[in-house]
């Protein structure tokens, strides 16, 4: 936004006003962030034809046990640095500084309201597309935006059921999870080909 008095919360891209752009959310807890995030990623801004994509880094639930999650603030970081050098991708935590539990409607509702200038395409795999109708104001997102799904294993998508602002982006499936990573460097094996080099040393210190 434009007015000086407005504060952003850390991390969140900076677009000015009058630069209309569409924005791809990609939200996770990105626990931790590998290469078959980014992959998709640089799958989706060419088959949506969108100008950015933001990781919108799920908080953590304080109602829920911590477990295997690292703390919000180190897997934004990690994100971040993940994606320092990759155009048009940026890491945001935007749902850090909204009530919660986050729910998407709400931080849609909030990103309209603070970049009124751009439009958000939500982006979701079909997993969760196959739950959408159990999401909180699924039917106002619907009504409201624009929503891109990607494949997942053995999740089928029926297209001919698709509303007209729903779409299929046909990205390369990736094995690559970072349920699998954490398990790797708890067995102290390697992880070279799974996280960016830049981000594999401290990957090894926060996940051991």
């Amino acid at each position: 936004m434009e007015s000086e008095s407005h504060t952003y919360p850390q991390g969140t891209p900076l677009l000015g006003r009058g630069r209309g752009r569409s924005i791809g959310l990609l939200g996770g807890s990105f626990n931790p962030i590998h290469i078959g995030h980014i992959s998709l990623a640089k799958q989706l801004l060419k088959i949506a034809g969108l100008d950015e994509i933001w990781f919108m880094v799920s908080p953590q639930n304080p109602l829920k046990d911590r477990g295997t999650l690292l703390d919000e603030k180190l897997r934004f970081e990690l994100t971040k640095a993940a994606l320092q050098d990759e155009e048009g991708l940026k890491a945001c935590d935007y749902e850090f500084h909204l009530p919660r539990p986050s729910y998407t409607w709400n931080t849609l509702q909030q990103l309209s309201k603070d970049f009124p200038e751009h439009t958000f395409i939500l982006l979701i795999g079909g997993d969760n597309w196959q739950n959408f109708h159990r999401w909180y104001r699924a039917d106002d997102i619907l009504n409201n935006h624009q929503i891109v799904v990607y494949p997942r294993r053995g999740c089928e998508i029926d297209t001919a059921s698709l509303p007209a602002n729903v779409s299929v982006a046909n990205t390369e499936l990736l094995d690559i999870s970072s349920t699998e990573i954490r398990g790797r460097v708890k067995r102290n094996e390697s992880i070279e080909t799974y996280v960016p080099k830049v981000i594999e040393p401290l990957v090894r210190k926060l996940y051991r």
